[in-house]
């Protein structure tokens, strides 16, 4: 009987020892690339600085990476931000997302683009092509004249 109980109680020791099972590897989720610089397109007049980000432009989850410029004119500081998607369908679709984040978003039909606030800054949003753009920190019309600038100097 002590045999038997011995035995079992190695047999017991013996496979509590040994590795834990492995887990499979949890895939970690790969960083966005960074676009290009797109600041080459910023009008430079009033430009204080510009910076590229991976994802997340203008703070919204929705939006891609892409490039934002930072302009001082006078007291008034604004920001322009410009992203390329892969095609003008996907720059309509993210047209309608800014459309639905913007508070007291009106459509501005001789631009074919929305107006509003995000936040408590006034933000000025449009597609052109596959091209995804904007002013935010200007009122509408001031906006708007910076915004015909820099659709002009997308392709």
């Amino acid at each position: 009987m002590r045999v038997l109980i011995l035995s079992v109680a190695c047999l017991l020791a013996l496979s509590s020892c040994g590795s834990e099972p492995k887990k499979a590897p949890v895939a970690a989720k790969p960083e966005p690339v960074k676009p290009p610089d797109e600041s080459r397109r910023f009008p430079q007049a009033n430009l204080v600085s510009s910076e590229v980000l991976a994802a997340g432009l203008m703070g919204h989850a929705f939006m891609p990476g892409g490039t934002v410029g930072h302009f001082k004119k006078g007291h008034a500081e604004y920001d322009m931000f410009l992203a390329k998607l892969n095609t003008p369908t996907d720059a309509a679709i993210l047209l309608l997302d800014w459309s639905q984040a913007l508070t007291d978003s009106k459509l501005v039909p001789s631009f074919g683009g929305y107006r509003g606030k995000d936040g408590e800054r006034p933000v000025f949003v449009f597609a052109k092509g596959a091209w995804i753009a904007g002013i935010a920190g200007l009122p509408q019309n001031q906006a708007d004249a910076e915004a015909r600038v820099l659709a002009s100097r997308i392709e």
